[in-house]
């Protein structure tokens, strides 16, 4: 179908005086929270890494959301609708599993295992050299290469939003948007990011609804109703790709449902729970709280966020269905251009104050990604890397001052590499394939004494060397082929490593069941020997059935909004019935006891 549609609306931005005063209230609001928060529990290395392990539970919940949806993240979304439709978001969609997993099977153990850090676990659940030597090096390249990726990824996302949306070129976006979210993640470390957090998320939901209705109105669009007869954005609009051809249904929906979200370590979804979110877990007052913040995450992240952005990524279809057409009108360099370029390209139809609040919005979007990246990488290189292998005997000061450290040279390794990336769906496909295959790993090693550290080192490796083979070697095959091969590849040979080598040692196990007391078949040889009731049925089977609910209830809410913004009212009524259904059956096992029971105390 031709595309038709103008290509040269909108223009280079004018921010006015009142955008760039809202835009500078809110770095000055960031740094006076990084002030105040240095002031209350930077001073210790407890209170700088895990904001001394007494923050509620929907603060933590509101900036595990605030963390994911970062400066890259609308541009990720209308990257996918633009090339795949609406059914392309299956991409991420596909995580929600792994979410509500961590939440009513992963949280309550995260919590009990007293941890600083997820990489510190690997030293209870595993012991000697070779638990040493994954602590060490799992620290260096999750607090280096890992966690560089991401901020890259994000980085790209700030300067193509600079270049549109203040006429920045990128090494002065990075340098100032940088330089404030290093001063309060700096000062006040992660009490500092959390409540810098809470802003983000009520600046990013207000700026993204605002900004899609106001779009919607534009008289090329002509309201809902005129979006979705346009022949520009009828062909995108299907939630679920066409299950007639293979070619479709099996990249957008089939490899992620089927592969994706058990075998790939992707920050915010990591299977069996880490990263950020492990942290904020880490950081709850108790093992109910952990529970609740991460369902409140996972409800919001996939349930509330995602159609403002989609419906504004469908506008641009029609505002600019050439990339070209964005190129000419705001000079972007070529390099820089894609679809995921569209979303703040549409931003220019904003009226003034408007615009400097959803500019503000996703200048704290990056900033927020970007001050929990530098606040977790740190943590792994100081924590788990230079007090556990080069100073010890380290006191609070000089761990924090070696956080600051780290994190100074983290930004500046981020941004640099951000500088050289071209696409957010480029950096989003490279970080799942560095990681696929490792999944698995993350899940059997709660429930399984077989798994060890050998097995661990063994999938790593591997992991890398397959990413290496898809990436360089396999060239012509297709995206989701790469990452469901690489990941089946990786599995097998870790798989085969388990029982190829030792298990860990009586001892070091005994201490992880009585520390975590995971219970279930897997440990049946290592009784929980501190005062555990012997009579409570193992609680996974129950939290399996707990995450199902959760996800059909979060699914319904997602699609049955689609339905409805749609005009397909009786679906859209339907689906979000059977959503309540499911949250009122969720409530009622929660009052039960069972998994949850932590959560009523």
């Amino acid at each position: 179908m031709e595309l038709r549609g103008a290509t040269n609306v909108g223009g280079p931005m004018r921010l006015t005086n009142l955008d760039w005063a809202i835009i500078a209230a809110y770095f000055l609001l960031a740094l006076a929270v990084g002030l105040w928060a240095s002031r209350r529990s930077a001073g210790t290395a407890k209170g700088y890494f895990l904001a001394g392990r007494d923050m509620p539970w929907w603060l933590l919940g509101v900036s595990m959301v605030a963390t994911t949806f970062s400066a890259d993240t609308p541009n990720l979304v209308t990257d996918l609708v633009r090339s795949k439709g609406v059914a392309g978001n299956w991409a991420w969609w596909a995580f929600l599993p792994t979410g509500m997993l961590t939440v009513f099977v992963y949280a309550r153990l995260w919590r009990r295992s007293e941890v600083m850090t997820d990489i510190e676990f690997y030293e209870l659940r595993y012991g000697g050299r070779s638990a040493a030597f994954l602590r060490g090096f799992r620290a260096l390249y999750l607090g280096f290469v890992f966690n560089v990726m991401v901020m890259a990824a994000v980085s790209l996302a700030a300067i193509k939003l600079g270049a549109i949306l203040l006429g920045w070129p990128g090494w002065q976006t990075l340098l100032v948007a940088g330089s404030v979210t290093l001063a309060y993640a700096g000062l006040g470390g992660l009490r500092a990011v959390i409540l810098t957090d809470f802003v983000q998320f009520i600046l990013a939901m207000v700026g993204a609804v605002w900004a899609a209705v106001h779009i919607l109105g534009h008289e090329q669009i002509g309201g809902l109703s005129g979006l979705l007869e346009h022949p520009n954005v009828i062909p995108k609009l299907a939630m679920f790709p066409d299950f007639s051809s293979a070619e479709s249904w099996v990249p957008l929906m089939l490899v992620p449902l089927a592969v994706q979200w058990w075998a790939s370590y992707y920050p915010g979804a990591e299977p069996g729970g880490g990263g950020y979110i492990a942290q904020r877990m880490f950081s709850a007052r108790n093992e109910g709280g952990a529970v609740k913040a991460t369902l409140f995450f996972n409800v919001a992240h996939y349930a509330l966020r995602p159609w403002p952005w989609i419906l504004v990524a469908l506008a641009s279809l029609v505002i600019y269905p050439e990339l070209s057409g964005i190129a000419q009108t705001f000079n972007i360099p070529a390099d820089k251009v894609g679809d995921d370029l569209a979303y703040p390209a549409m931003l220019s139809l904003l009226p003034a104050g408007l615009l400097g609040l959803v500019t503000a919005s996703l200048l704290a979007a990056f900033m927020s990604t970007m001050s929990t990246q530098l606040n977790l990488g740190a943590s792994y290189l100081v924590n788990d890397f230079w007090v556990r292998f080069v100073r010890p005997d380290a006191d609070d000061k000089e761990k924090v001052t070696a956080g600051r450290v780290a994190t100074v040279l983290s930004l500046v390794l981020g941004c640099g590499l951000g500088l050289q990336l071209t696409s957010a769906g480029q950096a989003f496909d490279l970080l799942l394939l560095l990681g696929a295959g490792t999944g698995g790993i993350y899940i059997l090693r709660w429930f399984w004494w077989r798994i060890n550290a050998v097995t661990e080192i063994v999938a790593m490796v591997a992991s890398l060397i397959v990413a290496y083979v898809f990436t360089f070697q396999l060239e012509s095959l297709a995206a989701h082929e790469k990452l469901a091969y690489g990941a089946l590849t990786t599995t097998a040979i870790w798989f085969l490593a388990a029982f190829m080598t030792g298990k860990e040692s009586d001892e070091t196990l005994q201490r992880f069941v009585d520390t975590v007391r995971p219970g279930g078949p897997g440990w049946a040889k290592y009784p929980e020997s501190q005062g555990s009731d012997k009579s409570e049925p193992w609680p996974v089977p129950r939290g399996l059935f707990q995450a199902f609910l959760g996800c059909v209830g979060v699914y319904a809410a997602l699609i049955g909004t689609g339905h409805l913004l749609y005009g397909a009212t009786g679906m859209g009524t339907w689906l979000i019935v059977l959503s309540a259904a499911s949250a009122l059956g969720l409530i009622k096992l929660a009052s039960s006891g069972g998994n949850n029971e932590a959560a009523a105390r």
